[in-house]
């Protein structure tokens, strides 16, 4: 499992921005700059669309203030789920990033199966990543919301 102070794993993450899809590699995602990055187990479910979300999209302004170069949303979902979400939540000031087949999710140790729910998914975290490496790390424990709020990472920069 990735741990504080250290680097995060090389992979490729999908965006669709204005219709377009991109792959993000996250070496040059991450690289010279300061990055919120919060994963959550799913889309469109309840804890993440009520409260996770929605609190860094209030944030937003907050984390820039603080010297953060970009704010991410990470989910096992596709780019198609993560863009309409995004949209559904006004989440302009956030990257929604989609690990489709779970691989990076898998390469952080930070995935979780969920059985017939809906596969392999994401634990619920949220890190702040300095030129690539782990500098803060707030893993949720199972069907938790506490740590990896808008909130705690604020006071955390």
């Amino acid at each position: 499992m990735i741990q504080q102070n250290s680097l995060m794993p090389v992979g490729e993450l999908q965006e669709l921005k204005n219709g377009e899809m991109i792959t993000h590699n996250t070496a040059e995602l991450f690289a010279a700059k300061k990055v919120v990055l919060f994963a959550v187990p799913g889309a469109f479910t309840p804890t993440c669309s009520a409260a996770h979300l929605p609190g860094y999209v209030v944030s937003a302004d907050e984390l820039k203030a603080k010297g953060v170069d970009a704010i991410i949303c990470l989910s096992v979902n596709d780019a198609f789920v993560m863009n309409a979400w995004g949209e559904s939540q006004n989440a302009e000031n956030i990257m929604m990033l989609a690990d489709g087949d779970g691989s990076y999710t898998k390469a952080l140790g930070l995935s979780m199966d969920t059985a017939s729910f809906g596969g392999v998914r994401s634990q619920r975290y949220a890190m702040i990543i300095d030129n690539g490496e782990v500098v803060n790390l707030q893993i949720e424990q199972p069907k938790s919301f506490e740590v990896s709020k808008a909130e705690v990472i604020l006071e955390q920069l």
